[in-house]
């Protein structure tokens, strides 16, 4: 006779009992009974429950942690650090050392005689004679213990009460002391800072990082800060948290064949909350470098996130360059209570049959990602391949090479060089990873009068004469009087004889040397050879 099963219960194969029941050491049946696949399903349904549970816990775990990465953090600037202590005044009752006791009657007196007749009154005993002087000796060193004492007591309290006051002050004063020597290391910081002295700007930026990553504790995200004095930027390296941060199931359902069955989720799916979460971490750590520069040292932050595995190379998966400008304009940090903002975390629901969506909405309308974007941030496609970046710029040595500049760094150090030699009224007209194109003002009193044209670039290759004819004609597009070719690289021997011509003599040259010299002629600061 055929088994039948209750509507509610899936139907088992009899291969999975046999092997289950061979697992379990028993003898296996002609034929499972009705109780025992029930009980089967049952067992395996709670065991797909629990396993569900516990990536729901996943899922929720991830939701709470973007939210607390994306809450504000407080500045940690030098006003912030600032401490105060006014020392407490000596309590009048306060408690002073156990004093010797008073010395009591009871102790001296001496005792009574005893009763030659038990019906003589007690009066009669007191009048002996003996006993009379034995009490009048015990008065009088009574008396004159007693006395001591209170000599003792009025010299030792005064004693003790002064030496108690001179310890509680001695202990106030050098809790200010240690106040007021941390507030001056403070000060004489701050004054370091003010000077762009990198161990400064650095110590500074570092604590409010370290400030800022309390919050996500749970997922160690360290950012190393390095400061280039030379063009005043802060190159900031973020730890991304790591992958398996973000769940890869949406769930358990059970299979055909009665056993609980992973549910994966998509691939894509996974990367946008990984991306969603590495979003908020960088802009976390650029509202702590922004915050905390209130003496407006830094010019620009550069932002890289790198993602580092066991046995394998650093891989760079996001990369920020703004300048200060751009971080004034970009509203850093989502408001969690704001309805309206995508940064409000919910947890996935998690079907059998379904798997569950990502925890926000779609990456491309993720608030985070789009305030990356709002800074031109470089954002990896994908994580887990992982597919690299390019790095804005490199936290190598305090002295940069030019290639280690971020594109907003060469720019700003060009336009320094150029407007400490006269030229003003810069205005950028293309810009990309290696070079720009501007145009500038010089007055006439200055060393440089005119309208210029400039083009620089960061060249490893030389200079060809090419270059130099699509900056004359640029010249003669725009009504300038001069144009300005700067490499930090070299000018090939063609491009040298070209400009060396009569028609070319409006085309000025500087190489990388003269950079070189023109940083430490005009800003007192070296940039390292290429």
């Amino acid at each position: 006779m055929a088994q039948t099963f209750p509507e509610a219960a899936e139907p088992l194969q009899a291969g999975f009992l046999a092997t289950l029941f061979r697992d379990l050491g028993a003898e296996t049946p002609d034929g499972p009974s009705e109780e025992d696949t029930v009980a089967v399903h049952a067992r395996a349904a709670a065991l797909t429950h629990h396993r569900t549970l516990t990536v729901q816990a996943e899922h929720e775990h991830l939701a709470d942690l973007l939210r607390r990465a994306a809450l504000p953090v407080s500045a940690m600037d030098f006003e912030s650090q600032l401490r105060s202590y006014e020392p407490r005044p000596f309590p009048a009752d306060a408690d002073l050392p156990p004093v010797e006791a008073e010395p009591r009657w009871a102790d001296y007196a001496p005792p009574q005689p005893p009763a030659a007749d038990p019906d003589e009154p007690a009066s009669r005993r007191l009048l002996d004679s003996g006993y009379q002087r034995e009490l009048a000796q015990a008065r009088l060193r009574h008396q004159r213990d007693l006395r001591e004492w209170r000599a003792r007591q009025a010299e030792g309290a005064a004693a003790e009460s002064r030496a108690a006051r001179a310890a509680h002050e001695e202990t106030e004063q050098a809790k200010a002391r240690a106040v007021r020597e941390y507030n001056e290391s403070l000060e004489e910081c701050r004054r370091a800072y003010r000077l762009s002295e990198p161990a400064a700007v650095e110590s500074l930026l570092e604590r409010a990082l370290a400030a800022a990553e309390v919050a996500t504790r749970d997922i160690p995200s360290p950012c190393r800060a390095l400061f280039r004095p030379l063009t005043r930027t802060a190159v900031l390296d973020l730890d991304m948290p790591p992958l398996d941060v973000v769940p890869s199931l949406s769930g358990y359902r059970l299979a055909e064949d009665g056993t609980p069955e992973p549910v994966p989720r998509a691939p894509a799916e996974r990367s946008s909350d990984y991306l969603r979460l590495a979003a908020r971490l960088a802009l976390r750590a650029l509202q702590a470098a922004d915050a905390v520069d209130t003496e407006g040292i830094l010019a620009g932050v550069v932002l890289n996130g790198w993602l580092r595995r066991p046995g394998a190379d650093p891989v760079c998966l996001l990369s920020v360059d703004a300048d200060r400008d751009a971080l004034a304009r970009t509203r850093l940090v989502a408001d969690p209570a704001d309805p309206a903002d995508p940064a409000g975390a919910r947890s996935p629901v998690v079907d059998d049959d379904e798997p569950a969506p990502g925890v926000y909405a779609d990456a491309e309308h993720d608030e985070a990602l789009l305030r990356l974007r709002e800074l031109s941030a470089v954002v990896t496609p994908d994580p887990y391949g992982p597919v690299p970046v390019v790095p804005n710029g490199i936290a190598g040595a305090t002295v940069p090479t030019p290639a280690e500049l971020s594109p907003n760094e060469f720019a700003q150090l060009v336009r320094e060089l150029l407007t400490r030699g006269g030229l003003g009224s810069w205005s950028v007209r293309l810009r990309g990873p290696i070079g720009l194109v501007a145009t500038a003002e010089g007055t006439a009193d200055s060393a440089l009068p005119g309208r210029w044209v400039v083009w620089a670039s960061r060249n490893t290759d030389p200079v060809a004469e090419d270059e130099v004819r699509t900056l004359a004609e640029a010249v003669r597009e725009e009504g300038a009087e001069r144009g300005l070719r700067l490499t930090t690289g070299r000018f090939g021997e063609a491009a040298l004889d070209l400009a060396a011509e009569e028609g070319y003599r409006r085309i000025h040259l500087i190489d990388g040397e003269g950079v070189r010299e023109l940083s430490r002629t005009h800003l007192g600061l070296p940039l390292a050879a290429g």
